[in-house]
Formats: structure tokens, sequence, C-alpha cells
């Protein structure tokens, strides 16, 4: 058909030389796939033959090379053309936002009105777009203030991609006045402002919006998912796309929608809905997206399945593992405590081709420090700036000082502190207090804790973490001090929290708490573990029990720890041998570290515990970490 179009052109050529007859063509080509070749050619023979190449026809030439990636050559048209139109502008600025050149999008933008060229209702929606991804607020504002001149505010495309920049730039308010004053608002319209609302935290208001759509589409359901994740809101997530798969019969998930729900399984630890969700994503056809895969593999490793994570990634293509693929890897192992296999990643990836950023890096730190590998550690740190020209970032120097001070190398972990270039931030500060609690430190603690309360004056974490190092010296009048402080701000102490999946269905458990149905049976079973537990060999750590209490006492409180209720009652609801896989908000206390290696000893279980810094895997009466978290 091309070949056929061809010699149609040079037949045309030879009998007519009517520019508007060739713009029609032209445009034809733009809608054509894999036309650049016939379009330059025709080009050519236009340009052999002495056409007169006006605006229009130069504006649709201009089309055709960007809408086929050729965007050198469009810029050419535009620089050599005497007197480009606003058609020949929008056909580059069009090509240069489809491929998310922002900047560019800007510049042309500058150089448009530079030359008086009118912008118009073709120009702004791609400029509007270039300012809410960059994002650029004071640049939107500008550009608004033409939109209003040349009376195109209410223009719905106009309306929207107005609307789109405001709410993207965290300016919500404008973005619903807008939205109210236009005349017609279409389904992009509200789409922007869910989207607005679910950025900056108010989720209620993009759920009222939602249920007021008189229509919805893909982008709809897809921009509530999305905000639920990012809001926290897993289980939320989870439930409307179930509902969208099931319910909805008109609009069917597309591969953003699969990557913005995968996210929520991560968050909840929902095993066995992200693999139905891998296998949906199979029956649909996305699971061959690079980005789909990509957030399959990160899904399965923050769920705890290591091995389907590098399943998925064995699988990718060559030309599909890429920095971000290599990346989720990395990071998929560092989190899991097993820092030499991070390392060997990283030395694949190097000789695979692939160059490493600043994410490798974090990963890789991260993973030396969970592993106590200090010498590696220092030497990738080094190695970043000196052979891969990455300038450290604050998340580097937080890995590093987190590495040293792991291994109780504090004075070393300070030195560094101490001659920073850039600010030192709270995850600085926190490694280092979290590190002075494990090696009992106390005046580390001190330094960290009082940068920390400045910092982070509303973070009653700190408050408590100082408070548990003096209640284990002793310093019950430090530990009053302290929790006078919290009571005055009017801060409580998060609730420890552990949840296990089990069928399909999240149960949590709250530290002491009693109110599960299955409670009696849960404690009873608890109650007889410490005597099987201690003829093994445990010894109950009751100096994780901060309270001035009597010993006996401190062993009942740690028997309600939430980390042990989640796994008996995996225990009680699983069959025998099965792996348990529990859920935590805050660090596993250093009891129920003790007790969950016994546990999978005794019960004969693999017990993977993530926790709010890494994973530990229990088996056999052993952790993966080695005793060193």
């Amino acid at each position: 058909m091309q070949q056929d179009l061809i010699l149609l052109l040079r037949s045309l050529l030879q009998n007519a030389l009517n520019p508007l007859l060739y713009s029609s063509i032209f445009r034809i080509l733009t809608r054509t796939p894999n036309s650049l070749h016939h379009g330059r050619q025709l080009h050519a023979l236009l340009i052999l033959h002495g056409v007169c190449i006006n605006p229009t026809l130069a504006a649709r030439i201009a089309a055709m090379y960007s809408s086929s990636g050729d965007l050198r050559s469009a810029s050419l048209l535009l620089h050599y053309h005497p007197c480009p139109s606003s058609l020949l502008f929008n056909s580059l600025i069009r090509g240069y936002s489809l491929r998310n050149l922002h900047i560019k999008v800007l510049s042309l933008f500058y150089s448009m009105l530079a030359r008086s060229v009118i912008p118009d209702h073709f120009t702004f929606p791609f400029v509007l777009r270039a300012c809410a991804d960059l994002p650029s607020l004071l640049t939107g504002c500008a550009v608004h203030s033409l939109c209003l001149r040349r009376g195109l505010e209410l223009d719905v495309y106009v309306g929207s991609s107005l609307i789109n920049m405001y709410a993207k730039c965290g300016e919500v308010r404008f973005a619903h006045h807008l939205f109210e004053v236009m005349h017609v608002t279409d389904v992009s319209s509200w789409n922007a402002l869910i989207a607005g609302y679910m950025m900056v935290g108010a989720v209620k208001v993009a759920e009222h919006m939602f249920d007021d759509m008189p229509k919805r589409n893909v982008i709809s359901w897809t921009a509530m998912i999305s905000g639920y994740t990012q809001n926290g809101v897993a289980g939320r997530a989870l439930q409307l796309f179930e509902q969208m798969r099931k319910n909805c019969k008109e609009v069917k998930p597309n591969w953003v929608t699969i990557v913005s729900v995968l996210p929520a399984c991560a968050h909840s630890a929902a095993l066995d809905q992200g693999r139905r969700i891998h296998d949906y994503a199979r029956i649909l056809g996305f699971d061959s997206h690079p980005t789909v895969q990509i957030a399959i593999m990160g899904m399965y490793a923050k769920c705890g399945s290591l091995v389907e994570a590098r399943q998925c990634f064995d699988c990718l293509p060559g030309k599909n593992k890429t920095v971000v693929a290599w990346n989720t890897m990395i990071t998929a192992y560092a989190s899991h405590g097993l820092g030499a296999e991070a390392i060997s990643a990283f030395d694949d990836m190097v000789s695979s081709g692939v160059q490493p950023d600043a994410v490798s890096f974090t990963g890789l730190l991260s993973g030396c420090s969970h592993s106590g590998l200090v010498d590696r550690g220092l030497e990738f740190f080094d190695d970043m700036s000196v052979v891969y020209s990455i300038k450290p970032k604050h998340e580097h120097y937080a890995c590093i000082v987190d590495l040293l001070s792991r291994a109780g190398k504090f004075e070393k972990a300070l030195e560094i502190v101490n001659q920073m270039k850039i600010d030192t931030g709270p995850s600085i500060w926190g490694a280092l207090l979290s590190a002075s609690r494990t090696h009992r430190n106390l005046d580390v603690a001190e330094i960290a804790a009082k940068r920390l309360f400045v910092l982070e004056p509303n973070n009653s974490g700190n408050y408590v973490l100082l408070s548990n190092m003096y209640a284990e010296a002793g310093k019950w009048d430090e530990v009053k001090k302290l929790r006078a402080i919290l009571r005055e701000k009017g801060m409580k102490k998060i609730p420890g929290c552990s949840w296990c999946e089990i069928d399909g269905q999240a149960h949590a458990f709250f530290t002491g708490d009693k109110c599960h149905p299955q409670a009696t049976e849960i404690y009873k079973l608890l109650e007889d573990l410490p005597v099987r537990m201690k003829a093994a060999g445990y010894s109950p750590e009751t100096g994780f029990v901060l309270h001035d209490v009597s010993e006996e006492d401190k062993e009942c409180n740690l028997a309600g720890h939430s980390e042990k209720l989640a796994i008996a009652f995996g225990i009680l609801n699983t069959n025998p041998g099965a792996t348990l896989r529990i859920t935590k908000n805050l660090r596993i206390c250093g009891d129920c570290h003790t007790a969950a290696k016994f546990i999978s000893k005794i019960h004969n279980r693999e017990i993977i515990v993530r926790d709010i810094n890494r994973f530990h895997h229990f088996k056999d009466g052993i952790c993966t970490c080695g005793d060193y978290w």
C-alpha cells in the first residue's frame, strides 16, 4: 500500500505542483505507521521539483517527522522557515510533548512568543502539560494569563489542561475553581481534579467526586486506585480494582491500572492477591510490558517471595533488563538482608553493560549495611564518585552511616556526618539512634535524639526509642520526663501491629489484642510454647518489656506481642509445614526474633517476617539475618 502511495506521488509530481495537495498527502503519512522513509522521499522530491513549501505545507511535513520521532528534521524545518506559522510550531511542540521533553516544549513556546507567533487552543494544552509534569507552577500561572488574554480559559481542552496543571502543582483550590466555572467539563477534567485531591491526601473529596462522575473511563478508575495506594489505603485500592475487574463491563483495566494496583499488594503483603493480579495481567497480555514486568518483580519481592521475583527477572528479555529492572533486584536482595547477592547482582549488571545510577548504589549500600559488609560498603561508597561519577546524595550518606553504626563504628560514623557537604537529615540521625539502641550506646543515642527532636518534633518514635534506652539503663526519672513531653505534645506511641494473609484475607493483631474470634486458641498456643521453647534453650529477653514491673509480668507482656499473636494464628490456620508470612508496622523486637527462631524449629515451619526495615526468614531455628539486624 505504501509503495503504491509513493508511485502515485511520483505521478502527481510530474503533473501538478499544488502545495495543498501535498499537504493532504503528508497528513495521511503522519497517520500511517512506519512511513518516515516514504515521507523523507516525498520531501526530497518536493525540494527537487521546486514545490513552494508554504507555512501550511511546512507544518504538515514537520508533523510527519514529529510523529515518526525524527524531531531533528522537524526542528530544521522550523529553523530555516522564514515565516513559521502557529501550526508549524504546534507540530513540533506536540512531538516533543509526546516524548516527555518538557523543557524543549517550553523553549519552543518561548521562541514562538519571541517571533510574535500567536499561540492557539492547540498550543496551550501541550504547554500546560509541560508545566504540570515538571512541575512549574510559576510558568503555569503565566501561561494561564495568556489563555485569559486569548479568551481560551473556558475552552474544554485548554480548561482541562489548566485544571490538570494546577492539580499536579498542588494548587487544588485553583483547579476546583476552574472546574466550577467551566461551562462544559469532560471526563479528563474530572480525572485531573480527582488525581489532584489524591495527591494532597484529600481522599474523601476524591471519593465523592468519583461517585458523582457522570461518566468514567479507565483513567478515572486508575486515578482512584493509584491515589488509594499512594495514600496508604492499600486495602481500598485492592477492593476497587476487584470492583472494576468484576462489575465494570464497559471499562477494562489497562497496563497503567495493573502497575498502580501492584504496590497495594506489596504494601499489604497480599501475596495471594498479587499472584491473582499477575495471572490477570498475563491473560490480558500486559505481562510483556516492561513497566508491568518490573512492577510484578517488585510486588513479589516486597511480599516476601524473593524466588518468584527472581523468576520474573530471569524471564525478562535482554532489552528489558534495564537499570530499573536491575535496581529492583538489587533492592530486593538488600531488603531481604542478602548483601552478597545484592553485590553479585550489581556486578552482573555492570558486566552486562548497564550503567548503574544513584538508585543502584542506594540498594547496594543498604544490602551491605544489613549484612555487615563494612569494607565492601565503604569501597562502593568511594567508587560512586571516583569510578561512576555519581555524586553521593542524602540517602547514600544515610546508608553509609547506618552501615558503620550497625557495626558499632560510631566514631567513624560521626566523623562522616561532620564532614558531609550537604545538610544532615532525619534518616541519618535516625540510623545513629537505632544502632545506638542495638549497641546500648546511650551517649550517641542522646546526641542523635536531640537532633531528631528538632528535625522531627512530632515523631513520637524518637522519643519512645530514647525512653526505652533510658528504661533499659534503669533511668526511670529520664523515662518519666520523656513521657511527660509526649503527653504535653499530645503524641502517642504507635501501637505495634502485625498481620498475616490466610486464603487471601489479611488478619491483623495489635499488641495484647484479645478481640480476635480465635483469641482463646491463640493465647492457649502461646502459653504452651514457652515450655517447649525453654526445653530447647529459650530464655525470655525481658529487657524488651520496658516497664518498671516484675520479671514475671514482663514475660506475660512479651507473650502478647503482635508478631507472636500473628505467628500463632498462622500456625492454627494453615496446614503443617506451610510457610507463614507476617508483616509488622514496627521493628521486630529482640525477644520475638529469638522466639520466632525456636518456633520455626519446633513446628517445622518457614516464617517470613517483614518489619519496617527488612525481611527476616526463619527456618530450622536460624534467621537469614544471622542475628545482625
